[in-house]
């Protein structure tokens, strides 16, 4: 199959890593012919090009580009395309992606591979990166079930854990466990900067270990992802961060309280279901 990949970044270059191996023709495009070039140098595509027009006799096409410029590309993708080109994005937003192309292109699937990194770029991608990794499909009532199915069956090459939901619902979902905690952990950060003790700032510094390291992780990744986020899920968030702010004021007065009983039953039922929201990789 050709195949083709807008946006040769972490996401991108991991799907033309995995898609060549699998013995498809890749074309990739990117904004800088250097991230082209890189890109063949490393076995990530066949050919590349800044112009649209290479994929002009692709039959699927991953749009691998920022939120914001996922519409905009599909604009202008469109007098490339043939008829039957199949579109899908790989955006961790989906209701206003979805509304805004498939009334555009009938053959387009949203889409959200759960998969990263702390890095991006394309030097950052990675074979394999989708292996045993969520991966949401969002059709709507009038997706093509023949573009579907050849989407899913390309997700299921890459061996990733293949789901469906509606774009709502993605996005209601991904608000709890993605963007809410960047939003979290960045406010942590922040809140540690925020120490007015030079001395008592440089200490923490000094002695943070692995428990600072994972809850502060996700909030150091890539602004312009995060803000991203923010702006198009921004209903989804602002309900989520809502409850988490009451579940924070609820912990606080338990602790202002001393009411160690209720704070160590909290304690106990997040400990029992964590795992709920975890999956073994």
């Amino acid at each position: 199959m050709e195949i083709g990949i807008v946006g040769l970044g972490l996401i991108g270059g991991s799907l033309g890593f995995d898609l060549r191996t699998l013995g498809h023709t890749v074309k990739g495009v990117s904004r800088q012919p250097e991230t082209g070039d890189q890109a063949i140098a490393m076995g990530i595509v066949d050919h590349a090009s800044i112009h649209l027009s290479l994929l002009k006799d692709t039959e699927v096409i991953f749009l691998c580009t920022p939120i914001a410029a996922i519409v905009p590309t599909v604009q202008q993708l469109i007098p490339y395309l043939q008829p039957d080109t199949i579109l899908t994005d790989v955006g961790s937003v989906k209701e206003p992606i979805v509304e805004a192309i498939s009334p555009l292109w009938k053959q387009f699937i949203g889409g959200h591979p759960m998969a990263g990194k702390t890095t991006d770029g394309i030097s950052a991608a990675t074979p394999g990166l989708f292996a045993n990794r969520p991966y949401v499909l969002t059709p709507v009532d009038n997706t093509s079930p023949q573009a579907l199915a050849r989407v899913e069956k390309l997700v299921h090459s890459l061996n990733a854990r293949l789901y469906h939901c509606s774009p709502s619902n993605h996005d209601r979902s991904v608000a709890w466990i993605s963007h809410l905690p960047v939003i979290v952990s960045a406010s942590l950060i922040a809140a540690c900067l925020e120490e007015d003790n030079t001395t008592v700032k440089q200490i923490s510094q000094q002695l943070s270990s692995s428990g600072f390291r994972d809850t502060s992780r996700v909030g150091g990744g890539n602004p312009e992802l995060g803000t991203m986020m923010a702006q198009y899920n921004q209903s989804c968030l602002l309900r989520s961060l809502h409850q988490y702010r009451q579940t924070l004021d609820r912990f606080i007065d338990q602790i202002e309280q001393s009411h160690w009983d209720k704070l160590a039953q909290e304690l106990q039922k997040t400990q029992k279901e964590r795992p709920r929201y975890l999956k073994e990789d």
